[in-house]
C-alpha cells in the first residue's frame, strides 16, 4: 500500500514539473466586402498608332534637312534636299535625247514622202510602157521600207519621251517631302551625307502619324492568352510616371506566336489616348488585363482558403455533427446533404471551399463551406453554401504553438 502511494505521489510530482503544452495562438483574416478583380499581366512597349518610313529614291549628297527630331510636319512639306547636279545633267542629256529623236523621226517622214511621190510617178509611166512592172514592185518596197523606219523613229522617240520623264520624276525626288502629318520621331541623316538608292531606298526619317492615339504591343503567355478578348479592358504604368495608371482597351490579340528559347508568347494590342503627349514611343509598359470583376461581394484573403485544419479537428466535427444528427436536428450551419469534410462537395466542384470561423465570443470555430469566385491573387469573392458569414467577422488562417492536443484544446472543431 505505501508502495502504491509512493508511486502515485512520483507521478503527481512528474506532471507538476512538465507543466501544461503552451496555448496555441490563431492568426485571422477579417471578412471584408468591396471589390475583386482578376487580372492577367504582360510586359509591353508603347507604340505610335502609324508611323511611316520617308525614304530616297534617288542616290546623292543630302544638300539640306529642312527637318529634325520632334518636328511637326504636314504633308507635301519639304523635309530634306538631294544635291541636284548629277540628277540635273541626266534630265539634260534625256533632253537632247527627245531632240535627236524628233530629228530622226522628221528625217524619216521625208524619206517616206519621197519614196511614196516616186512610186506614184511610176505608177502613171507604167501604162505608157516608160517603166516596168520590176521599178514599180522595187519602188513599192522602198515605201514599205521607209514606213517601217518611221515606226522604228517613232519608238525611239516615245523611248527618250520616257528617259526625260524619268529623269524629270528623279530631279523632283531630289526634293524630299513628308508624305503624311505627323511628328519626326527619328533622322538617321546629316547634311553632306551620301545616300545610295541602287539597291533599297535608305531610311531617312521616320513620322508617326499620330502620337494623341498610342498603341501597347504586349508579349502574353500561351497559358493566359485565352482569357483575352477584344474589347477587354487593361491599364498600364511606365517608369516614367510610377504613380500613375493609365487606362486603354485591347484592340487585337493577335494570333501570330512568337517563340523564345521555347516560351510561346502572343501579342495583344491595347489602344491608348494620349492627349497630352505624356507618353513616349518606346517606353516599357507593365499591362495589367481585368479578365473578371465581381462588385460589392464578401471576399477574404487566399490564406483562408489555403488553411488546412488539423485531422482531430475534423474528427471531431465529424463526431458533433453525428450526435448532432442522431438527435434529429443539424448541427448550427451544417447542410443535411453536406458530409462535413467538404470532400464530396469539392470532388464535384473544384471552387468549393471550406473556410473556419472564429466567433466573436470566442467559442467553438464554424466550418463554412463557401463557393470561391473572383480573384485576384491575394483576395477571392466567397459565397457561403450554407451557414452565415458577414462582413466583419474573422477567418482562421494558421494555428501557431503548442502540439497537436494542444491546438484541439485551445480551438477544438466546431460543428458545420
Amino acid at each position: 500500500m505505501r508502495k502504491r502511494l509512493l508511486l502515485i505521489l512520483l507521478f503527481t510530482l512528474s506532471a507538476c514539473g512538465k507543466g501544461e503544452p503552451p496555448t496555441p495562438t490563431v492568426s485571422t483574416v477579417t471578412v471584408e466586402r468591396g471589390d475583386v478583380q482578376a487580372q492577367v499581366t504582360a510586359g509591353g512597349t508603347l507604340q505610335p498608332l502609324v508611323t511611316v518610313q520617308v525614304g530616297s529614291q534617288v542616290s546623292g549628297r543630302i544638300l539640306s534637312l529642312e527637318a529634325d527630331f520632334n518636328s511637326i510636319v504636314r504633308k507635301g512639306d519639304v523635309v530634306a534636299r538631294i544635291d541636284p547636279q548629277q540628277v540635273e545633267a541626266a534630265r539634260r542629256r534625256a533632253s537632247a535625247n527627245v531632240m535627236a529623236a524628233q530629228g530622226n523621226l522628221a528625217k524619216s517622214q521625208a524619206a517616206l514622202g519621197e519614196a511614196q511621190r516616186q512610186l506614184r510617178r511610176a505608177q502613171e509611166l507604167l501604162p505608157r510602157g516608160y517603166v516596168s512592172q520590176a521599178e514599180i514592185d522595187s519602188l513599192a518596197t522602198a515605201v514599205e521600207q521607209a514606213e517601217a523606219d518611221l515606226a522604228a523613229q517613232r519608238g525611239a522617240l516615245a523611248q527618250a519621251q520616257a528617259a526625260l520623264s524619268e529623269a524629270q520624276v528623279n530631279l523632283d525626288n531630289t526634293v524630299i517631302r513628308s508624305p503624311t502629318d505627323g511628328v519626326v520621331v527619328t533622322r538617321s541623316v546629316d547634311v553632306g551625307q551620301t545616300v545610295a538608292a541602287s539597291l533599297q531606298a535608305p531610311v531617312l526619317f521616320t513620322i508617326a502619324q499620330d502620337l494623341k492615339k498610342m498603341q501597347v504591343h504586349t508579349s502574353v503567355a500561351e497559358s493566359d492568352v485565352g482569357q483575352l478578348k477584344q474589347g477587354m479592358a487593361a491599364e498600364f504604368s511606365v517608369d516614367a510616371y510610377p504613380s500613375r495608371k493609365f487606362k486603354g482597351r485591347v484592340s487585337q490579340v493577335r494570333v501570330s506566336p512568337t517563340t523564345v528559347q521555347n516560351v510561346v508568347t502572343y501579342d495583344a494590342v491595347v489602344d491608348v489616348e494620349n492627349p497630352e503627349l505624356e507618353l513616349k514611343p518606346g517606353m516599357t509598359a507593365n499591362v495589367s488585363f481585368r479578365t473578371a470583376e465581381a462588385k460589392d461581394v464578401l471576399r477574404v484573403s487566399n490564406a483562408a482558403l489555403r488553411f488546412k485544419a488539423p485531422q482531430d479537428w475534423i474528427d471531431a466535427a465529424k463526431a458533433a455533427r453525428e450526435r448532432a444528427g442522431g438527435q434529429g436536428s443539424v448541427a448550427p450551419g451544417a447542410s443535411p446533404n453536406d458530409p462535413g469534410d467538404g470532400s464530396r462537395r469539392q470532388a464535384r466542384d473544384g471552387s468549393v471551399k471550406r473556410i473556419w470561423k472564429q466567433p466573436a465570443d470566442g467559442g467553438l470555430p464554424l466550418a463554412i463551406p463557401v463557393r470561391v469566385g473572383v480573384s485576384d491573387g491575394s483576395v477571392s469573392e466567397v459565397t457561403p453554401l450554407h451557414g452565415e458569414l458577414a462582413e466583419g467577422e474573422q477567418i482562421i488562417t494558421g494555428i501557431k504553438g503548442g502540439g497537436d492536443a494542444a491546438k484541439t484544446k485551445a480551438a477544438p472543431p466546431g460543428p458545420f
